[in-house]
């Protein structure tokens, strides 16, 4: 049976011509349709009528999220490029396209590079009900890697609804990792509310992450871009704030999040992300998955990330949330081991001895221990909202500063300030 193709190249001049050949001779495919546009060929990928899709690198709004889609939509891309232009060749397999080839190929070439395509398609993924189908494919093996991937180390700061203290645990991890020579970037990837840039007083109306976003959907962030979109706190500290208003979330698809996590990984020894709490799925969007998913950069930053630091309030009613998002995180996303860290922890809310009283807790309830306890320290924290600085500016000597001090250097893999090297625990779970 021929393969059903879908092209996608208007404007090129041969694109008549290469149509007609295959076409007119038995190469074992059949064109099926000719969309004049990303749009047109999306939806004719979603009736199922076609196997493959052709289509030309200067396709307008071709972007990560578009080949993802015609993937989940069983349709083997192949690209057609001018002959000798590298560049887009190049922009298309950052897009995820595995198949590429200059477009004076032989119709004969072209048609069997299409079967291969079709006969090459990965098994069926993540069901369309599964709240994982918002995570992005791994890139298949096939795609040739241009650039060697970066080693910095990505750590997503979570935790559970609340105010457990997330933002204030990530700029102050970040801005401890700068202040102990590590080049590290924070990024914002809180799609409900983020505020990283007001604590740190920058100007929230900035690209930031969408931007970086964008940018890697269309194949054209670097390490120059991702450059000019943070922001210079200092020599060692950057950072791609957020978005300014929460309605904006569609902005930032997944796909777009995990290329700019990727390359920030190339600029960065180390990269903060502050993400958001949840992890659902909206039940009306849990049959279509095309459609943008809210909590999907979420689920994007937890899988990609080298450590996971669940951040947890020190009250009962944070410890209780703790629980029962660190069982959500496990059914959602398994391969996670996260490492829990304790914040505003003091004396009051817990009777007895809080950090015993709430590690023998969350070994009970949670199966968790506890890696760090981070006192509370109301008067340090509030200076350093009022003024947008951070706490090592306002108040140095502040026993929560000293933790969040030790807590860099342990996520950081550097030298402790007062005793030698240690590390957080694996992320994985073994085997």
């Amino acid at each position: 049976m021929a393969v059903q193709v879908f092209t996608a190249v208007t404007g090129a001049g041969w694109e008549s011509a290469l149509v007609g050949a295959l076409d007119r001779t038995d190469h074992g495919v059949t064109v099926v349709r000719r969309c004049v546009d990303v749009s047109e060929l999306l939806a004719a990928a979603a009736t199922g009528t076609g196997q493959a899709a052709l289509l030309s690198a200067d396709l307008r709004r071709l972007d990560t999220d578009a080949v993802a889609r015609l993937a989940a939509a069983g349709v083997a891309v192949v690209g057609l490029v001018d002959p000798g232009d590298h560049q887009a060749a190049d922009r298309l397999r950052a897009l995820g396209v595995v198949h590429v080839l200059p477009a004076d190929t032989e119709p004969d070439g072209i048609a069997r590079t299409l079967r291969d395509a079709v006969a090459g398609r990965p098994p069926a993924g993540r069901g369309i009900a599964d709240p994982r189908a918002a995570l992005p494919d791994p890139v298949p093996a096939a795609v040739p890697v241009e650039r060697q991937p970066g080693a910095g180390r990505v750590v997503a700061v979570w935790g559970p609804t609340g105010a457990p203290g997330r933002t204030t645990v990530s700029v102050g991890l970040a801005d401890e990792a700068a202040r102990l020579d590590v080049g590290t970037l924070l990024i914002d990837a809180d799609v409900y509310g983020g505020v990283v840039a007001q604590v740190l007083g920058l100007l929230d109306e900035s690209p930031g992450l969408a931007g970086a976003a964008r940018q890697a959907a269309a194949g054209t962030l670097d390490e120059a871009a991702l450059a000019r979109l943070a922001w210079a706190v200092r020599p060692r500290l950057g950072v791609l704030t957020g978005l300014a208003r929460a309605d904006r979330w569609p902005e930032l698809r997944p796909h777009g999040v995990a290329a700019v996590l990727e390359e920030a990984r190339r600029a960065a020894d180390l990269i903060v992300v502050d993400c958001s709490f949840n992890l659902e799925e909206d039940e009306e969007l849990s049959f279509d998955t095309a459609a943008p998913r809210r909590n999907g950069v979420t689920l994007t930053v937890l899988e990609a990330a080298d450590t996971v630091l669940c951040v947890s309030g020190a009250d009962p009613v944070a410890l209780q949330r703790t629980i029962r998002a660190l069982g959500e995180l496990r059914d959602t996303v398994p391969g996670v081991e996260p490492v829990v860290v304790v914040n505003q922890v003091r004396r009051g809310p817990v009777p007895g001895d809080p950090r015993r009283e709430i590690a023998e807790a969350l070994e009970r309830f949670a199966g968790h221990d506890v890696a760090a306890f981070l006192p509370a320290d109301r008067r340090a924290t509030d200076a350093a909202l009022a003024d947008g600085r951070t706490l090592a500016e306002v108040a140095p000597s502040s026993p929560l500063r000293t933790q969040l001090r030790e807590l860099a250097a342990v996520v950081a893999g550097v030298p402790r300030p007062d005793t030698g090297r240690r590390r957080v625990g694996a992320r994985r779970r073994a085997g």
